[in-house]
């Protein structure tokens, strides 16, 4: 052994003999690439569309409480740091969904070479970033009506 590191690729083969174990490849051997970032991506959006759920149901929770309850989280959203979680929750939620999209058409066989997978990367990146600010748009809009309505009554 030329190192103390090299005991840990030591390994006993099943009739009781010594061999090397292969040692894994590490980020330094691969060239980072967008679908190694849109896969950790969909993990990490997966985590953060379930935490906002859970927000979600504290909300329903305190609309169904009565008004009083609903109108303390009424302020939180309406705040601007609660209307950044809204958006960062609705991105989560699109791309998790997009990403989806694509892990089943991947089930089924389609769009699975290497060139293919690298050719979608972009395409589910778009459309989550387009689905998204639809949704925002329509969400705040219809936010932003409704208080121009309150203040003109």
């Amino acid at each position: 052994m030329q190192d103390v590191r090299d005991a840990l690729y030591i390994g006993h083969r099943s009739d009781g003999t010594l061999t090397r174990r292969p040692m894994s490849p590490h980020l330094q051997v691969y060239r980072f690439r967008l679908s190694m970032f849109l896969s950790i991506a969909n993990r990490a959006a997966g985590v953060a569309a379930a935490a906002g759920s859970a927000l979600g149901v504290c909300w329903l929770s305190a609309a169904a409480k009565g008004p009083e309850s609903f109108k303390k989280v009424q302020k939180v959203t309406r705040n601007p740091l609660g209307k950044l979680a809204l958006a960062g929750w609705t991105l989560a939620l699109v791309y998790h969904f997009v990403a989806g999209l694509r892990h089943l058409a991947w089930d089924t066989g389609h769009r699975f070479e290497k060139k293919e997978i690298n050719e979608d990367g972009p395409v589910a990146v778009g459309v989550t970033v387009g689905a998204t600010l639809v949704l925002l748009a329509s969400i705040f809009g219809v936010a932003a009506c409704r208080s121009r309505k309150k203040k003109a009554s």
